[in-house]
């Protein structure tokens, strides 16, 4: 069997569209997140979707509530599901992330974590969403991070190769967790 995940990124923040990488800082949505956050809502409501998981940080909890205000399907929020700890970098202008990123796949950002840390706890989040929704279909709100860490995890890319150059966004992507999902992963 199989776990259907429909996973959206977090609705636009004012850092966002100041050009800020907000990393673990919580972040905040302004009048176009809000209004991207309820279009989320309606793209996604009525797609039988036993539950929606969000990261803990505000953005992303925000962006569900503002979705589905009426708590259905259940909201359950995991830490596992954090964007990438910038360290120092939390709060930075984007650009100056954006170049460190590619150097950070295993090397942690200065005083935050690496993105291989992020995809470990992605990894981990999985096990425990394929042991307990299996044959059902459930929506991830979270960040770019986790977003990549999917794609590596699920998808097959390498984590080097969307840190150098990352997917365009769109609204929505679709990825097939296998059950039972074997992690952590075998050593080779």
């Amino acid at each position: 069997m199989a776990v259907e995940i429909v996973y959206e990124t977090h609705a636009t923040t004012t850092d966002n569209e100041a050009g800020i990488a907000t990393g673990h800082l919580p972040g905040r949505l302004g009048p176009l997140g809000r209004r991207q956050a309820a279009e989320l809502g309606a793209r996604r409501r009525g797609g039988e979707l036993a539950a929606v998981f969000t990261s803990d940080l505000h953005r992303a909890v925000a962006t569900a509530r503002i979705a589905f205000p009426d708590g259905r399907p259940p909201l359950h929020r995991d830490a596992r599901l954090r964007e990438c700890d910038y360290g120092t970098l939390n709060g930075a202008p984007a650009h100056l992330v954006a170049a460190r990123r590619p150097h950070c796949a295993d090397e942690p950002y200065p005083g935050g974590q690496s993105h291989r840390q992020v995809l470990e706890a992605t990894g981990a989040f999985l096990a425990d969403l394929a042991a307990g929704f299996d044959g059902r279909r459930v929506l991830l709100i979270a960040h770019s991070a986790n977003r990549w860490s999917l794609d590596c995890l699920l998808a097959g890319a390498r984590l080097e190769d969307v840190l150098r150059d990352p997917p365009p966004w769109r609204p929505g992507w679709y990825y097939t967790l296998p059950v039972p999902w074997p992690w952590p992963p075998a050593a080779s």
